[in-house]
């Protein structure tokens, strides 16, 4: 497989966005887009002071998150849910379903294949061969 090449200043960014874990959570919180960081980050440079809040107050709140995360998984799951479309969350089911009753009827088929013949006819049956010899 070949990986796309990106351009030396996305590359760039994503090494100072490494750097700076806060911009992720501002991103992911709705405050901010990628392209908004992006553009100022390019204007601006590596050097301002805007950057200065993305590593220092988000190292000691990822700490924190972390130690949090151990004790509350609840809240952080009932947020995803509260965040789930509703209408896609059935389709998704709908479709999940679907796709386990064709395995279904397919598991079906291959065990009425797989039986002998014993087991799938009368055992007083004896099964007819084109030429029956008989000894004498």
């Amino acid at each position: 497989m070949s990986e796309k090449k990106l351009h030396p200043s996305v590359q760039k960014f994503k090494e100072f966005v490494k750097n700076h874990p806060g911009m992720v959570l501002q991103v992911r919180e709705g405050k901010t887009t990628w392209q908004d960081l992006f553009e100022e980050w390019y204007l601006l440079g590596e050097e301002d002071a805007r950057w200065e809040e993305f590593t220092d107050v988000e190292k000691s709140v990822a700490k924190d998150e972390k130690e949090e995360g151990k004790k509350d998984w609840v809240p952080q799951v009932m947020n995803v849910i509260k965040n789930m479309d509703a209408n896609q969350l059935q389709g998704h089911i709908a479709s999940l379903s679907q796709a386990l009753g064709a395995i279904q009827g397919l598991i079906t088929q291959f065990q009425k294949g797989n039986q002998s013949p014993a087991q799938s006819t009368n055992p007083t049956n004896q099964p007819q061969h084109p030429f029956q010899f008989r000894k004498d």
